[in-house]
């Protein structure tokens, strides 16, 4: 199937206990290009996550934002620095011995001392069944939000499926009208090499059946019907590629490699008229199949 490999999805989910926020940008790329940026409290399941998308997305650059906001307010451990407020205790009295500060060390003076008291949040008791159910919401979240993210990029496949296939049978009614022309051309220089070869015949003496073999070796250098079966081959394996479940936007690129070497040889090979001007067609709207096949997972 043809999916595009660009595509935005946004999801937020919240209860009582968190907000739980995905961001998903996909953007062209050869390969599966993975960019996460993850909290630490979500941290364990950066793999999980990792897997939800190689299982949506299978070539671009994915670019996923994953935020989260717990409302439930972590306890708080206050510690204070005995080694400091010991040594502050002993400056301050030392400069009050010399009368150079009075009154005594209030709570209100440490507070304005930040090598005083260190402040870390403490995490609650249960904390690791907490974890556990925010990174199973969290991993939900994710690939709800890589099924939106499918759905866009399937709807627009669907306008880049209708595209190529408009193109695709544009060429392959151009290399149809090159094999008639191709051969027309053929018989009218089989043609003309014969009445050249009898308005030679009084003049030369010349072995007709040696005359005869040569001009068909010259026709048979312009025959193109290897080349236009081929191609006819080549737009069934497209078609089988795009209406197949798995991506094929590499192979289709391949195949389009492959439709524009026919059609090349078909232009060094064949000889007829407009066969050149129907080329130069076929060979336009193969380099713009291969531009938006650029787009395709």
């Amino acid at each position: 199937m043809i999916k595009s490999m660009t595509g935005f999805a946004a999801l937020t989910r919240e209860d009582d206990r968190a907000t739980i926020a995905v961001t998903i940008r996909a953007l062209n790329h050869r390969h599966l290009d993975l960019q996460l940026r993850i909290p630490q409290a979500l941290a364990a399941i950066e793999s999980d996550v990792r897997a939800l998308v190689a299982r949506h997305v299978a070539r671009g650059r994915v670019e996923l934002s994953l935020s989260l906001q717990v409302r439930q307010l972590p306890g708080i451990d206050v510690e204070f620095n005995e080694a400091f407020g010991r040594a502050l205790t002993a400056a301050l009295d030392q400069a009050r011995a010399n009368g150079l500060v009075a009154g005594a060390l209030t709570p209100g003076d440490l507070l304005r001392l930040p090598q005083a008291l260190t402040i870390r949040e403490r995490q609650a008791e249960g904390d690791a069944a907490a974890q556990a159910e925010l990174g199973a919401r969290a991993r939900a979240v994710v690939d709800e939000a890589l099924a939106d993210l499918d759905v866009m990029r399937s709807r627009e496949g669907e306008h880049l499926r209708g595209d190529l296939d408009e193109r695709c049978a544009a060429v392959a009614d151009l290399v149809e009208r090159v094999a008639v022309a191709a051969d027309q051309g053929r018989a009218a220089m089989e043609q003309r090499l014969a009445d050249r070869v009898r308005e030679l015949r009084t003049e030369l003496q010349a072995d007709e059946t040696a005359v005869a073999q040569e001009i068909v070796r010259m026709a048979a250098r312009s025959d193109i019907s290897e080349e236009v079966t081929r191609f006819r081959g080549h737009v069934s394996h497209w078609q089988a590629l795009a209406d197949g479940p798995e991506p094929c936007g590499r192979k289709l690129d391949f195949l389009l490699q492959e439709m524009n070497r026919e059609v090349n040889t078909m232009g060094s090979k064949a000889d007829g008229l407009h066969v050149s001007e129907l080329i130069i067609a076929a060979k336009a709207e193969l380099e713009k199949m291969r531009e938006q096949v650029q787009n395709a997972e």
